[in-house]
């Protein structure tokens, strides 16, 4: 690396980047890397990034190291010039065993995979030093169990970038049983085992706080936003110490549930037990389990995971974050919400349609039985299938929620995650002054005759104006870009600002339970008050918020 010079970096970094974009096929436009502008010094050393039409981009670069199970501790720091054009490896994650009913309108990207996966990727208008840009960073679905930084090709982060004049980042962290195992019982040496994925994370943003800058990017202007699991750690981070301080403001995509966002430590430790005794340890033989293989470990923790589920103590058990006596002391959300996020603005809501259609089921079968085609009668039979008693009731009180839709449509409504949304969001306004903003998305895909309603993930290629860049998805065109300027440029003023209302949109008032004030995103996007009560009372005996 010492004997490359800068001009030889420049042309291996175009290289690099030419063989390696999906963006690249997007467009017939060149990536430059200039060495005379090109180059960026982080606290680590310096790193050479690409630029994608006008758009300055770095990939791959390593925020943190960790062995197994050990806290996440600085990079080591390189000499010369880091060539940042290729993505990091990804954190390893269950065998896959065939092709996702959603592949079609979540279309994914996957890379090898380490262990050492502490990598993030920035894309920035300008590294002219200004340092004045807000930065926006995307924090992946896939629980606590799947996903990465580039798994969706919608994550990419450059047409956002462009759009707002921000800075985005988005990173990878380990996951499932290497991020969430709390073998602390087993010693010091793993006291802070519990948590590692959420540790990556807090570094990661301290990373940013510190290095941003360079990268055109204000480190006191921060948005975490993330979409499902990503959700659920935006969530987590608001209510820590350990996160206090890093981040500005917070959005939250499908991620808010009714029910505590990490779990007890009493069921973590017995998960851990349990995988210990699966692979053959104990006290005495336990650091062997930093050198089995990651398939064995991790068929010892899913193992764990039914046994303790069998054994009748949870139905809970999960790859997921838990209560612990460093990262996360408490709940998170309703206590430490309190403490960390009274300043913290929040934007936060859900898709119509959530897991109700092609998530759960075959497309071809929802194609075959196609919702459009419906009369009267079979649409009758459908919601008593489904609701029972409660049928009547709430396709009268749907009518009235979403006049612009169809009855049929009421048949696939997912109430799960707009119930987490509203105790949510009303949990935020009695614990800080800071502005809260409902949403939902409830916009139709025309692809496959819009089957697909408005399904998990939906929203995400219009969050990243990517809608032309996964237009099996989006259908593309002017309808779906119209779409995606109205939601894109309402993620960008809140992360500029704190408010999201932009012309493009109705005047879109901060929440309250007294208000019920939530965005309906749709061709003709609408703002309305407590507009799905009626619904929410009826499933859950207004209990939502």
């Amino acid at each position: 690396m010492s004997k490359l010079t800068i001009a030889s970096l420049a042309s291996l970094a175009v290289l690099l980047a030419l063989g390696a974009s999906d963006v690249a096929a997007q467009s017939g436009d060149p990536f430059i890397a200039t060495a005379e502008e090109g180059v960026v010094g982080v606290a680590e050393g310096s790193l050479l990034g690409f630029q994608d039409r006008g758009i300055w981009t770095y990939r791959g670069v390593p925020y943190a190291q960790a062995a197994r199970f050990m806290a996440p501790e600085p990079p080591q720091p390189w000499e010369g010039v880091r060539v940042a054009t290729n993505y990091g490896e990804s954190c390893p994650i269950p065998e896959m065993e065939g092709v996702a009913n959603d592949e079609q309108f979540n279309p994914h990207r996957y890379l090898p995979e380490s262990e050492a996966c502490q990598y993030l990727n920035i894309w920035t208008p300008g590294i002219d030093g200004n340092g004045d840009r807000p930065v926006m960073v995307w924090l992946h679905g896939g629980g606590f169990t799947n996903g990465s930084a580039i798994e969706q090709t919608a994550y990419d982060g450059r047409n956002l970038a462009e759009k707002g004049d921000v800075v985005v980042v988005t990173l990878n962290h380990r996951l499932n049983v290497l991020g969430t195992l709390n073998l602390s019982a087993y010693g010091e040496r793993y006291a802070e085992s519990a948590n590692t994925g959420m540790a990556d994370i807090v570094v990661a943003l301290r990373w940013i706080r510190d290095n941003i800058e360079q990268f055109g990017g204000d480190p006191n202007n921060v948005t975490i936003f993330g979409q499902s699991g990503g959700g659920s750690k935006v969530r987590i981070l608001m209510g820590i110490e350990g996160a206090h301080g890093l981040f500005d403001k917070a959005i939250v995509q499908s991620g808010a549930s009714i029910g505590s966002a990490v779990m007890g430590q009493d069921l973590a430790l017995r998960i851990a037990e349990r995988t210990v005794q699966n692979l053959g340890l104990d006290e005495r033989t336990i650091q062997r389990i930093e050198e089995v293989s990651y398939a064995e470990l991790l068929a010892a923790a899913q193992q764990a995971l039914d046994q303790v589920e069998q054994e009748g103590l949870t139905a809970e058990a999960s790859f997921r974050p838990s209560i612990d006596s460093r990262l996360i002391p408490e709940d998170p959300v309703e206590a430490g919400w309190e403490k960390y996020a009274r300043d913290i603005p929040l934007m936060i809501g859900n898709v119509l349609n959530e897991n109700e259609t092609i998530i759960r089921e075959d497309p071809s079968e929802l194609l075959a039985d196609n919702k459009a085609n419906w009369s009267a009668e079979r649409t009758s039979q459908k919601m008593r299938e489904r609701f029972g008693q409660d049928a009547g009731p709430i396709g009268a009180a749907w009518a009235e929620a979403y006049p612009e839709l169809t009855p049929q449509d009421a048949y696939f409504f997912d109430p799960t995650r707009r119930q987490g949304v509203l105790y949510h969001a009303a949990l935020k306004t009695r614990t800080g002054e800071a502005p809260v903003y409902s949403w939902v998305f409830a916009w139709q895909s025309p692809a496959l005759d819009g089957i697909a309603g408005a399904w998990h993930c939906a929203e995400i290629p219009h969050v990243f104006a990517n809608v032309e860049l996964v237009p099996q998805a989006t259908g593309g065109g002017d309808r779906a870009r119209e779409m995606s300027h109205q939601v894109s440029q309402a993620w960008i003023n809140f992360a500029r600002q704190g408010d999201p209302n932009h012309s493009a949109i109705p005047a879109w008032a901060a929440y309250t339970p007294e208000n019920g004030a939530t965005i309906i995103f749709n061709d003709r996007s609408v703002v309305r008050h407590h507009h799905d009560r009626k619904i929410m009372d009826i499933l859950y005996g207004g209990s939502a918020d």
